[in-house]
């Protein structure tokens, strides 16, 4: 008893105590960076539209809690701090997902254009979310749309780029 007392401060059964486990993390909400060639590339793309339309709400509802009168500054807090996170998780996505492991430097011989292209975007996309974070200013949530379906013009097909159009981005081309 005296073993099991000095394991947790309390007595309890001794299998209990020797068998117990913190929980796991939560798994990151990209994906992994083993080659296990699961990938979903066209819903990254939309992830990220959806953090940029938290982020565009995020900022109404900033600008709209500062104008009241009697301030409630705990939801404030809260709604910078969604926006702050959705910021990030566009940021995290572009380290993590696309340059890291999606966009691959051209080999000999093989066109420069594309991969420069697809850098310019994803660099301009870590910025206008780092501007998102700076500001309430939605015109960078508009860039980040843009910037997004800029740099999936240089990624996906044009089947692929016309279904993103049609369901994601919102156009009919």
């Amino acid at each position: 008893m005296l073993l099991k007392t000095l394991l947790i401060g309390i007595p309890l059964a001794l299998p209990f105590a020797l068998t117990t486990t913190p929980e796991p993390a939560p798994a990151p909400a990209f994906h992994c960076q083993v080659p296990c060639g699961i990938y979903g590339d066209k819903l990254r793309i939309d992830l990220m539209l959806e953090d940029a339309a938290t982020i565009e709400k995020a900022m109404g509802q900033i600008t709209s809690l500062e104008a009241e009168a009697g301030l409630d500054k705990n939801q404030l807090v809260r709604w910078i701090m969604t926006k702050e996170d959705h910021a990030q998780n566009v940021q995290d996505q572009v380290a993590a997902y696309w340059l890291a492991q999606r966009i691959k430097a051209p080999g000999d011989g093989e066109s420069k254009d594309t991969y420069h292209a697809q850098l310019e975007h994803l660099h301009a996309m870590t910025v206008a979310a780092m501007k998102c974070k700076q500001t309430v200013d939605a015109s960078h949530v508009a860039r980040l749309r843009e910037l997004a379906e800029g740099f999936s013009a240089t990624y996906f097909s044009a089947e692929d780029m016309a279904h993103l159009r049609e369901h994601s981005f919102g156009d009919d081309e």
